[in-house]
């Protein structure tokens, strides 16, 4: 079994009606959707972790150089590149996790359409580089250099 990230952003896929502006009844039948495809997941045994993060005006960004952390509030890309959450799945195949990532950029929006939203799907990688020749094979694939 591998483990997937499935990234969810603020973007909103084909639907350009912000949320704030939907009827509560399509607030609903989103979080209904979600729910669903959450027990799905759960019961299946696929679901590793699941998060919904806080807004970026509570982000925070640490640099230090070793001895003392600087922190500043941030980020502050574009709302449509806020990270709004994630889900950590464990399946048997690249296929099985875009499959899910299907699922999820299926979610309902206003009228029940599909919002198409963007799930970047990225594989968790099993074996960290430990020395100096692995981390140059990472950074060339990682790179898109293999």
């Amino acid at each position: 079994m591998t483990r997937y990230l499935l990234a969810v952003n603020f973007e909103g896929g084909v639907v350009e009606t912000p949320m704030e502006e939907w009827k509560p009844e399509e607030v609903d039948a989103h979080l209904d959707y979600y729910r669903a495809l959450h027990k799905e997941l759960v019961e299946s045994g696929e679901l590793v972790q699941h998060e919904v993060l806080a807004g970026p005006d509570l982000a925070k960004i640490v640099t230090s150089d070793g001895t003392a952390p600087v922190v500043t509030d941030g980020p502050f890309q574009e709302f449509k590149e806020w990270l709004a959450g994630y889900q950590i799945v464990d399946v048997e195949s690249e296929e099985r996790a875009l499959e899910i990532a299907a699922k999820v950029s299926a979610v309902p929006g206003p009228g029940g359409v599909a919002t198409q939203q963007p799930i970047q799907v990225r594989q968790v990688m099993t074996k960290t580089p430990r020395d100096a020749a692995e981390m140059i094979e990472y950074l060339q694939t990682a790179g898109g250099k293999n």
